[in-house]
């Protein structure tokens, strides 16, 4: 992988200049290798990636809560399809279905035509998980999802929001948790995790999230981060020694020891 360093606007202050970082598959590698390293896509063709934090479960440790449990019953009478892109009929209707949804829940016209019809053509989307009313036959909602080998990504999710008081989005990200641990995949990809109201992604028994070093397991750690988006800050969170008692004893080293990413630098 080739990384590039994008530098964002700095606070000459403190001391904090970010940089953004960007990987770049080389030729052996698969988008799962760079799933598996913290990074998510950021173009849909899959040639760029971008190093953030964001929400995985580790599929052979998921059991369903009794709130998973609660939630799938609550869906009972929808039944769901996995259709390879290559076998999806992205019709008329269907294309202005995802278009309502958008508008309504990301605001008008954030999601354009140009970019859903790019959707649903790019390479980011090999699979969609089709939801339909049992008793209707009305299609209720789909979910579009990258798959290779043992890892599948839960991209972008739309649905008829007149079912949303039966709580039809959960039900459709904890049915697809459910189906990929049933087939024997690896891991479930949910998405980046910044705001309390991402944290819905975490309440799966193997979730994971990326810190910048590794996968954690530490919820409490997680929802520390979230909070201090919320707060002004003036160091780096490796400085803050309060993130390094309460997470690494208080020291630097223990990341380092764990830290998967190693740069070898090569002269001309």
């Amino acid at each position: 992988m080739k990384l590039l360093f994008s530098e964002y606007k700095s606070d000459y202050n403190n001391y904090i200049f970010p940089y953004a970082i960007w990987g770049f598959p080389e030729a052996g590698e698969t988008p799962a290798s760079l799933f598996d390293q913290g990074f998510l896509p950021s173009s849909r063709d899959l040639d760029r990636f971008y190093l953030c934090r964001h929400v995985r479960v580790e599929l052979k440790e998921f059991e369903p809560s009794s709130e998973n449990r609660r939630v799938l019953r609550k869906g009972s009478g929808v039944s769901a399809k996995l259709i390879p892109r290559a076998e999806f009929e992205f019709t008329a209707k269907r294309r202005d279905f995802y278009k309502t949804y958008a508008d309504i829940r990301f605001g008008k016209d954030v999601m354009s035509y140009e970019r859903l019809d790019a959707l649903f053509t790019s390479t980011i989307t090999s699979h969609l998980l089709v939801f339909t009313d049992t008793h209707t036959h009305a299609e209720m909602g789909a979910a579009t999802l990258y798959i290779e080998g043992d890892m599948a990504y839960y991209y972008y999710a739309f649905y008829d929001l007149n079912y949303y008081a039966r709580n039809l989005g959960m039900h459709m990200m904890t049915f697809a948790v459910d189906l990929f641990r049933k087939k024997g995949f690896r891991h479930l990809y949910l998405g980046s995790c910044y705001s309390q109201n991402a944290l819905y992604k975490t309440q799966f028994a193997g979730a994971e999230f990326f810190n910048g070093v590794q996968w954690s397991r530490n919820l409490d750690e997680l929802k520390y981060l979230i909070s201090r988006e919320k707060k002004e800050v003036h160091q780096h969170l490796l400085e803050t020694l309060e993130y390094r008692d309460i997470f690494c004893d208080g020291k630097l080293e223990k990341l380092v020891a764990t830290s998967r990413m190693k740069v070898e630098l090569k002269v001309g």
